[in-house]
């Protein structure tokens, strides 16, 4: 989605200076619905660890607002672009990879995860994700099986999104120049917009993700984190495309 927007918005001719960082908080922004809808799916299967969900959300939140907040508004374009291409190629070669950890390793205890979650709510409020390219990786480390560890992220992307917006809008509203029908960094028409069209086929990737195996899983989800990347540094950095 981020490439998408980062197109669509230089289309618009937004300033150039901004136009990464509204991509981001916009794509972000749209999990707060998106993500109802994939909850409401996985539920049906029982698939979601609601325990994993509650130990980590705490510090999702933190890392969320600080991470959406003053990090995300002084980050220049292209280092940011670096930053967010740099976890998608890490995300990827953890997921092709396919480590097998040790048996007896579990999930950490309180601050581990409080700990975790700050990382991945920083973290994901920096690049517009819902935190999957690391939840997801991180649980299966742990030993928690690939389709509960896509359910429980899906369900981990809410608490993400609500944070990171916080932040968006903390950080965007000194910002001049951005386009009118702005929120902070969020761009009202396109949340409106994806929102309305993913909430009507999110359960539709969730009845594909669970007819495909672990390993076509992991190939799939590994070889979009590499092309998105692969994308962001072409048009960011290098400028070739």
């Amino acid at each position: 989605m981020v490439p998408f927007l980062t197109i669509l918005f230089t289309s618009f001719q937004f300033p150039t200076e901004h136009v990464l960082h509204m991509a981001i908080a916009t794509s972000m922004t749209t999990i707060l619905f998106t993500s109802i809808s994939s909850v409401r799916a996985q539920q049906k299967k029982k698939m979601i660890r609601w325990d994993i969900v509650l130990a980590l959300a705490p510090g999702i939140i933190f890392g969320g607002i600080v991470g959406g907040g003053k990090i995300f508004a002084v980050l220049q374009g292209p280092w940011l672009t670096v930053f967010f291409a740099s976890f998608q190629y890490f995300s990827a070669y953890q997921m092709l990879a396919n480590k097998k950890p040790k048996a007896t390793r579990t999930l950490p205890g309180k601050f581990g995860l409080f700990g975790t979650g700050s990382l991945i709510g920083s973290v994901s409020s920096l690049v517009g994700a819902g935190g999957a390219f690391i939840s997801v990786p991180f649980m299966t480390w742990c030993n928690v099986p690939i389709h509960h560890a896509l359910a429980t992220s899906s369900a981990l992307g809410f608490p993400i999104a609500v944070a990171s917006a916080i932040g968006y809008i903390i950080g965007g509203l000194e910002m001049k120049g951005l386009p009118n029908h702005s929120l902070g960094y969020i761009y009202l028409p396109a949340v409106l917009c994806i929102s309305a069209m993913s909430m009507l086929t999110a359960s539709v990737g969730v009845r594909i993700a669970h007819q495909l195996n672990t390993t076509q899983l992991r190939k799939i989800f590994a070889i979009v984190l590499i092309c998105i990347a692969t994308y962001m540094l072409c048009k960011n950095v290098f400028q070739i495309i």
